[in-house]
């Protein structure tokens, strides 16, 4: 199963649109997360404490978990989301902040260093900027981080298309010359 977390908010989203096209050409069954549509929970210290007892219990079965397990058995990710503010929408941070549990999505070796327990092997990570995207971009930069350090997921792919509303930029240009 592809896991399409869809972070893109606007009817005419670029990013979304070149997130169909990478998952015309992945082909395979699609579960959709489309992040505008949930409403996370505040994580205040009453959350953590009701998560460590499901955890601690090994209640992985509750519905607090589904966004988790999803992610944990996907057998690959695509992850499409806008360049906003050097990095990605706050909701996809907020979607981290659910899937990042201990047990489910990672656990820690007998030296503390995080392992993976996810089953995907690939990440794609597509965003798209009106202006340019630093060399550094940071929004990449964590997803990347967390994959492959938290999760296990041995190949993070970014695909970007950047300068779409600067001054004479030909969008549709740009966004066909993105090697999918």
């Amino acid at each position: 199963m592809i896991l399409f977390i869809n972070a893109c908010v606007r009817k005419q989203s670029r990013t979304l649109r070149l997130a169909k096209q990478l998952l015309i050409r992945l082909k395979g069954e699609i579960k959709e997360v489309r992040l505008e549509n949930l409403k996370f929970p505040v994580v205040n210290e009453e959350f953590i404490v009701h998560r460590d007892e499901l955890k601690n219990a090994g209640k992985y079965d509750d519905p607090l978990f589904d966004l988790g397990r999803d992610f944990a058995a996907a057998d690959l990710i695509v992850i499409a989301a806008p360049y906003w503010d050097l990095s990605f929408p706050a909701m996809l941070k907020q979607y981290f902040e659910q899937i990042n549990v201990l047990g489910l999505t990672f656990t820690y070796s007998e030296t503390g260093a995080p392992k993976g327990l996810c089953r995907a092997k690939s990440l794609y990570y597509v965003t798209t900027a009106g202006g340019p995207i630093l060399s550094d971009d940071p929004g990449f930069g964590y997803v990347k981080m967390l994959a492959t350090a938290f999760y296990g997921i041995e190949e993070v792919h970014q695909i970007k298309a950047e300068g779409l509303d600067i001054y004479g930029a030909d969008v549709e240009e740009i966004l066909n010359s993105v090697d999918i």
